[in-house]
C-alpha cells in the first residue's frame, strides 16, 4: 500500500483514527458513568466482571488478529472490529441486568481489540517507519483527546440524561468510521502459502486468559481470593502448562501464530519489555490518582475530571511533538529515555504527596508525568515495527499490544495489593488513636452507626455522605469525629502514594531496560535499512 497516492494515504488515515477515536472515546466514557450504570442495573458483586470480560477479550482478540491480518489483510478484520465494537455498545445499552452488560461487554472488547490491533499495523502498511513516526503522535494523541472528552461526557450523560445513552452516543461515528474504512480501504491478495495456526491460537488464548483472571481476582477484598489461595494457584499452574505446550506447537507448526523467531530480535523484545514495564508502572500508578483527588482531598467527581484533564493535554502534546521529531531525525533512543526519566520523575514527586498537599502541586506532578507519558508511547510500537519484515507486521504490531496490555492488567492487580495492604498498616499504626474516638459511641448504637462510616476509606470517595453525617453528630463530638476522618484520610494518602513510589520503581525498570534498546535507521522511502536479525527475514 505504500505505492499509493499521499492523498489516498491521506485519507485512509483519516479513517483510521476515525476508527480508533470511536473505540478510544467509548473506553474512557464508561469509566465515570459506570458505577451509576451498576446502581440501575444491580449486580454490584459482579462489577468486576463488566471491567475484566472487556480486558479478556480485547487482548486475546488483538494478539489473534495479528497473523491473520498478515495473512488475509487488515481491511476485513478493521470492519469485523468496527461491526463487533458497534454491535456491542448498541446492545449494552439495552441491557436490562448485569448478566447482560457482562455479555455485551464482551464482544465490545472483542471488537475494541481488533481495531487497536490493525489500526496501528495497517498505518506500518501505508508508511515507512521515519514517516510512520509523526502518525504514531498523532494516533497516540487521539488516545489523549479521548481521556480528557471521555471522563467529563459520560459524567455528564448520566448527570442529566438517561445511562443508555454512553453506549450510544458515539454510535454514528462508528458508522461514518466503517464507511471510510470500506470505501477507501485498499484490498490486498492473500499471502499464498501461509495457513492458520489453529492449534497454536487456542494454546496462547489458554495461556492469556487464566493468567489475566488471576492477576484481577486476586488481592483483598469482595469477589477476590487472596495470592496463595488454591484459586489463583490453579490459574498460575494453567498458564504455565498451556505455556508449554504453547512453546512446543509454535516450534513445530508452519505458519504459528506467534513466530518465536521474533524475540531473537533485540529490538523486538527490549521494546515489548519496556512497553510491558512502562504500561505496568503508567496503569497500575494513574488509576489511582483520581483515589487521591475525590478521597484525601474531598474534591467531587466532576471537578476531579477538570484536575486530572491538564495531564491528559501534556500528554496529548508531547505524543505528537515526539511523533515530528522522530521524523525530521530519525533517531529514538533519546526521545524514549527522556520520556521515561520524566515518566518516573513525575510518579516520584506524587510520592511526597499528602492530605495537605495544594492542588495546584498536584496538577503540576501530573503535568510532569503526562509530559513524561506523551513522549515515551509511541516509541516503542515503532521501533517494534522498524525492527521487522514487512510481511511481519501485524503479529509483530499485535504482540506488542499484548505486552502493553499484559503490562496494565498486573501492574492494576499489584498496586491494588500494594495500595490495600500500606492502608492496612497505617491505620493498624493509628489505631491507638482511634481507639479514643471510639468510646463516645460505645452506649450508643446509632452514634456507632454514623462512625462506621468514618472507618471505611472507600467512605471518602461520597463526600456529601461524609458532609452529612457530621453534620448530624452533636456539636461536641464533631471535633472528635474531624480527628479522626483526618487520620482515615491520611491512612488513604499513604496507601495511594505508596502505590506511586511503586509505580515509579516499575518505571525506573523499564529505563535500565531501554539502556539496551539498539538504535536502528528509521526506514524510509530513500532508505533500506534491513531489519535486525531472525525477525527482518522473509
Amino acid at each position: 500500500m505504500q505505492q499509493l497516492t499521499e492523498k489516498k494515504k491521506v485519507t485512509i488515515m483519516i479513517a483510521i483514527i476515525t476508527a480508533m477515536f470511536f473505540a478510544a472515546i467509548n473506553q474512557t466514557i464508561i469509566g465515570v458513568a459506570m458505577p451509576r450504570i451498576i446502581s440501575k442495573l444491580g449486580g454490584m458483586d459482579y462489577y468486576s466482571w463488566a471491567i475484566t470480560i472487556y480486558l479478556l477479550t480485547s487482548t486475546v482478540a488483538s494478539v489473534l488478529v495479528g497473523k491473520l491480518s498478515d495473512i488475509y489483510g487488515r481491511k476485513p478484520f478493521i470492519l469485523t472490529g468496527i461491526a463487533l465494537f458497534s454491535i456491542g455498545a448498541l446492545l449494552s445499552g439495552f441491557s436490562t441486568d448485569i448478566f447482560q452488560l457482562i455479555t455485551y461487554r464482551g464482544i465490545q472488547g472483542a471488537g475494541a481489540g481488533i481495531i487497536m490491533s490493525t489500526a496501528f499495523t495497517a498505518m506500518g502498511d501505508l508508511y515507512e517507519p521515519r514517516e510512520r513516526a509523526k502518525w504514531g503522535g498523532i494516533m497516540s494523541a487521539v488516545f489523549g483527546v479521548s481521556s480528557v472528552l471521555g471522563p467529563l461526557m459520560g459524567g455528564y450523560i448520566v448527570d442529566h440524561l438517561d445511562w443508555h445513552w454512553v453506549f450510544w452516543i458515539f454510535l454514528p461515528i462508528g458508522v461514518i468510521a466503517f464507511l471510510l474504512i470500506m470505501i477507501h480501504f485498499p484490498k490486498v491478495p492473500k499471502q499464498e502459502g501461509e495457513s492458520v495456526d489453529y492449534f497454536g491460537s487456542l494454546f496462547l488464548t489458554l495461556t492469556i486468559v487464566p493468567m489475566l483472571l488471576a492477576f484481577s481476582w486476586a488481592g483483598n477484598g469482595p469477589g477476590k481470593h487472596a495470592w496463595g489461595s488454591w484459586q489463583i494457584i490453579g490459574l498460575f499452574a494453567s498458564t504455565i502448562i498451556a505455556l508449554i505446550v504453547f512453546i512446543m506447537i509454535e516450534r513445530k507448526v508452519k505458519t504459528p501464530v506467534l513466530p518465536l523467531g521474533l524475540f531473537k530480535n533485540s529490538i523486538f523484545t527490549v521494546s515489548n519489555l519496556v512497553g510491558f514495564f512502562l504500561n505496568a508502572g503508567m496503569m497500575g500508578a494513574i488509576i489511582y490518582v483520581p483515589f487521591f483527588v475525590q478521597g484525601v482531598k474531598g474534591i467531587s467527581p466532576t471537578m476531579a475530571g477538570y484536575v486530572a484533564m491538564p495531564m491528559s493535554i501534556a500528554m496529548l502534546g508531547t505524543s505528537a511533538i515526539a511523533g515530528q521529531i522522530m521524523t525530521k531525525t530519525g533517531k529514538y533512543k533519546k526521545m524514549a529515555l527522556g520520556g521515561l526519566l520524566v515518566m518516573t520523575f513525575g510518579m516520584v514527586l506524587m510520592y511526597f504527596m499528602s492530605p495537605t498537599t495544594p492542588i495546584y502541586l498536584l496538577v503540576i506532578y501530573m503535568i510532569i508525568l503526562g509530559l513524561g507519558i506523551g513522549i515515551a508511547m509511541p516509541v516503542f510500537s515503532l521501533t517494534v515495527q522498524n525492527a521487522v519484515a514487512p510481511q511481519q507486521l501485524g503479529v509483530a504490531t499485535a504482540t506488542s499490544q499484548l505486552f502493553r496490555n499484559l503490562g496494565g492488567t498486573i501492574g492494576i492487580a499489584v498496586m491494588g495489593t500494594v495500595m490495600s495492604a500500606s492502608m492496612t498498616a497505617k491505620m493498624t499504626q493509628l489505631s491507638g488513636a482511634m481507639g479514643q474516638v471510639n468510646n463516645p459511641a460505645a452506649a450508643d448504637p446509632a452514634l456507632a452507626e454514623k462512625l462506621s462510616l468514618f472507618t471505611n476509606p472507600q467512605n471518602l470517595l461520597d463526600q456529601p455522605k461524609i458532609e452529612a453525617a457530621l453534620a448530624s453528630l452533636p456539636p461536641d463530638l464533631q471535633p472528635l469525629f474531624t480527628h479522626m476522618l483526618d487520620m482515615i484520610r491520611e491512612a488513604m494518602s499513604y496507601g495511594i502514594t505508596t502505590t506511586f513510589l511503586t509505580g515509579a520503581i516499575v518505571a525506573g525498570m523499564a529505563v535500565i531496560i531501554a539502556l539496551f534498546l539498539k538504535e536502528i535507521p528509521l526506514r524510509s522511502g530513500k532508505m533500506g535499512q534491513k531489519p535486525e536479525g531472525e525477525a527482518g527475514k522473509a
